[in-house]
């Protein structure tokens, strides 16, 4: 019997598991959405956006480490791809984007909504071609899916109007696609080597990312047996988030003293599946080892003096019996003992009474927080107390990102997803949609920010047309929070920075969600306790301070005056 391009396309992704596809439809997709509509393995979701699609497909993708899938129609419908699938390039998640093109005698005639997709999708793809023809059927699309597997990305797969609907030649072997074997096992001089440079060392300091959250255990023994504090990235929370007697929070501009000092101070730093971008917080003076599964990513922060290329675990679980036991644990308590300090002052200023708490903070909120609203530490900390311990969170970027690293915990089975390579905005719902889809009986938790949400808002739709019962968390603060700080801390007058934002509330309900509005800090807890109650979508509009600063972990003089100048600015000028 007879198939068609579409359909062959569509059995084989539902033959490898694929239950969902994202996009919107539109004419050149016609084929392959009908080959959706009758194929019960696949549910289509039709998103309001493509962007929106996108990064519920890389979400999908990050979370289960298998291929994520995405349509866009031709022209604009393939354009507004882009952003979502520059996440997915930036965060190595498997994606295959399925764009529809102008039938094939039009390419090249400047067609209504014609675009050159083979230009425009060649910087963000690890694999960009069209299939013209339905003998090239099925190796076309199994290059596509295993380069997206093997690269770790985006896969384009361009399809012209007129080719979707033609069958193929009798006898076509259905696609089967090759998932990505383990890594090579690193090389014995280098182990060595690396042993040889941490055994003579009394302050070791480890940086561990998400490359290494399936190495847990291990990681933890090295950790251990070097009596070294534990430096965890902000995408690597998911796996060693715990108060284990290591791990000292995270580095950065959203981190804490104690983890900047673990990485200034150390003689060694033993990097373990990171490729932690900003290069100002690496130590000037240490030996630096890298641990990697891809040669490419070492390197290219810091000079590395020791290269150790392989898989995490099998790396970390060779060295081990290479390394001496460390008695001197002096770094590793003076480092943990900081880091224990910064968590009660925050836990101080999170409690929801902090107002009240003493003269201190009386003061302090004067300047501050004159209307008594929210602070963003305290519902962040509320979120955590009141959220399962097998929760999805989702963070847009920007200062939700900042409260989600600082107060919710990432322990037991929970996850955490953010545009933290791309640095997007508005990916905290869409990546939320993708996460909830894949188990709609699981909590997930989208902490926007109110510029983040109301740039894909018609999106909060998508929720209620396919029962996904997500939280939504709006941080409003009725400003573009980091974008404002940044401009404050270099002596900049806060500009272009202001939202006039809509009842976040009253707009969630007439789209059909459960809402509630939250403007009083005594009654955060029972709204979350509410909204975790509800069985279907549901969006909390939590007002809050906007004036709120997220001081960095040791904050420069220059930092400071600069914010001073922009207050007295802003204050001039409102005179």
């Amino acid at each position: 019997m007879s198939t068609t391009v579409a359909h062959h396309i569509v059995d084989a992704l539902a033959d490898h598991g694929v239950t969902q596809v994202w996009g919107v439809v539109g004419d050149a997709l016609n084929p392959l959405t009908d080959a959706i509509r009758t194929e019960e393995r696949v549910e289509w979701v039709g998103v309001r956006h493509e962007e929106a699609g996108a990064f519920a497909a890389a979400a999908q993708a990050q979370l289960t480490g298998r291929i994520g899938v995405v349509m866009g129609t031709v022209g604009p419908g393939a354009l507004h791809l882009l952003n979502g699938l520059y996440d997915a390039k930036k965060s190595h998640a498997p994606v295959l984007a399925v764009v529809g093109q102008v039938p094939r005698e039009e390419i090249g005639t400047d067609y209504f909504q014609e675009v050159a997709n083979d230009r425009v999708f060649d910087d963000v793809s690890i694999w960009n071609e069209t299939l013209t023809s339905p003998e090239q059927l099925p190796q076309m699309l199994v290059q596509a899916v295993n380069a997206a597997y093997a690269q770790r990305g985006v896969a384009v797969l361009t399809i012209p109007g007129d080719v979707g609907g033609l069958d193929l030649p009798d006898g076509t072997p259905a696609a089967k696609f090759t998932l990505p074997t383990a890594d090579a096992v690193p090389s014995d001089e280098a182990l060595a080597a690396a042993a040889s440079a941490l055994n003579a060392s009394t302050k070791v300091t480890m940086l561990v990312g998400r490359g290494a959250e399936h190495a847990h255990d291990a990681t933890l023994a090295v950790a251990d047996r070097l009596a070294a504090p534990m430096v965890v990235t902000l995408k690597g929370k998911t796996g060693f988030d715990s108060d284990d007697g290591h791990q000292v929070g995270q580095a950065g501009l959203l981190g804490n003293p104690g983890a900047a000092d673990a990485l200034k101070d150390c003689e060694v730093l033993l990097m373990v599946g990171t490729d932690f971008p900003y290069r100002d917080f690496y130590p000037t003076d240490a030996t630096v080892i890298q641990i990697d599964h891809a040669a490419t990513h070492i390197g290219r922060r810091v000079p590395v003096d020791i290269a150790v290329t392989g898989d995490a675990e099998t790396t970390l679980t060779a060295l081990l019996p290479r390394l001496e036991p460390h008695d001197d644990r002096a770094h590793l308590e003076s480092i943990r003992g900081a880091y224990k300090g910064w968590r009660e002052r925050q836990a101080h200023v999170a409690d929801p009474d902090y107002e009240e708490s003493g003269i201190v903070a009386k003061v302090r909120s004067i300047f501050d927080n004159p209307d008594d609203r929210i602070r963003p530490e305290a519902l962040a900390a509320a979120v955590d107390r009141h959220a399962p311990d097998d929760a999805v969170f989702t963070s847009d970027t920007g200062m939700s990102t900042t409260w989600a690293a600082r107060f919710i915990e990432m322990r037991a089975d929970r996850e955490l997803l953010g545009s933290f390579n791309l640095g997007s905005m508005a990916n905290a719902l869409p990546q939320a949609l993708g996460a909830q889809a894949l188990d709609r009986s699981r909590r997930v938790v989208s902490l926007s920010g109110d510029g983040g949400l109301m740039m894909l808002l018609g999106d909060l739709r998508t929720a209620v047309t396919y029962r996904l019962p997500l939280v939504v968390v709006v941080f409003d603060n009725g400003s573009l929070g980091m974008v404002q700080l940044e401009q404050q801390e270099g002596g900049l007058a806060s500009f272009g920075t202001g939202l006039d934002n809509p009842d976040f509330a009253a707009v969630a309900a007439a789209m059909g969600l459960a809402a509630r509005r939250v403007e009083e800090p005594d009654t955060l807890d029972d709204a979350l306790v509410w909204a975790f109650s509800q069985d279907g979508p549901v969006l909390l509009d939590v007002v809050t301070n906007p004036d709120e600063i997220a001081v960095p972990p040791h904050p420069k003089v220059s930092q400071a005056w600069g914010y001073a100048v922009a207050k007295l600015t802003e204050a001039v000028e409102s005179r």
